[in-house]
């Protein structure tokens, strides 16, 4: 049965729009715990405009199940993750200037400074997911470096125009699951995922994990955090 892991970048955006101290996503992540997430994500970003490194540390402290930081490939954050030691390091491209994460890393050419990066978190004790598109040679180099698991980007199936489009984009993710599940990685989904386009994954059982926040973020500003964990968490669990 697939997991929910919640991103609670979005709340601490929230925060940050005041500079304040609320909503703390220190909250928010207890919360989404409590009505049913298996995992929690935060994306520590070089610039930090949403999560701060005291909410990193907090997290390490209160999460009770998984804590996945989502980091850049760099020194600085391979030495925040070595001394945090999260459960999971996801492994994503970074640019200061987009709005969110716009694709998948390129293991491919950049694949030797990858392959250092992921011994070094492993070295700590740490999981290594490599957040990356569904094309085969990418999931061959993330195996290829030894990563623990890839994260496939879903979010150019999200963002689909018409339903021609989103089914050649859904049927290229499936096969990369395939592929990456048939060389051994384990294998999780995200990136746009929302509580109706969730649903067309119903029977890729190959997949442990779907990790949203926006969509979730989103309704929980309508009808509370509480009820849009646990929407999404049901969903997850029928799929």
């Amino acid at each position: 049965m697939a997991r929910l892991s919640v991103n609670v970048d979005h709340i601490a955006t929230l925060r940050q729009a005041r500079g304040g101290v609320e909503p703390d996503p220190v909250a928010a992540a207890a919360l989404a715990e409590l009505a049913g997430a298996e995992g929690i994500i935060v994306h520590l970003r070089e610039d930090r405009r949403h999560i701060q490194d005291r909410d990193l540390r907090l997290l390490k402290e209160t999460v009770k199940t998984k804590l996945n930081l989502e980091m850049a490939a760099t020194e600085e954050m391979i030495r925040i993750a070595g001394k945090t030691r999260p459960y999971m390091s996801t492994m994503v491209p970074e640019k200061r200037q987009e709005l969110t994460t716009e694709g998948g890393l390129d293991v491919v050419g950049q694949k030797e400074h990858i392959a250092q990066a992921v011994k070094s978190l492993q070295e700590a004790d740490i999981l290594v997911s490599l957040f990356i598109d569904a094309e085969p040679e990418q999931i061959q180099a993330a195996k290829d470096i030894g990563a623990d698991f890839v994260e496939i980007h879903t979010g150019h199936y999200a963002e689909a125009r018409t339903d021609e489009e989103a089914d050649r984009l859904f049927k290229k993710i499936a096969a990369g699951v395939k592929t990456a599940a048939g060389l051994g990685l384990r294998v999780n989904l995200g990136h746009g995922l929302n509580y109706v386009n969730i649903r067309r994954f119903a029977g890729l059982t190959e997949v442990e994990e779907y990790s949203i926040g926006h969509s979730i973020i989103s309704k929980a500003v309508l009808v509370g955090l509480d009820r849009a964990v646990r929407d999404m968490a049901e969903l997850v669990r029928s799929l």
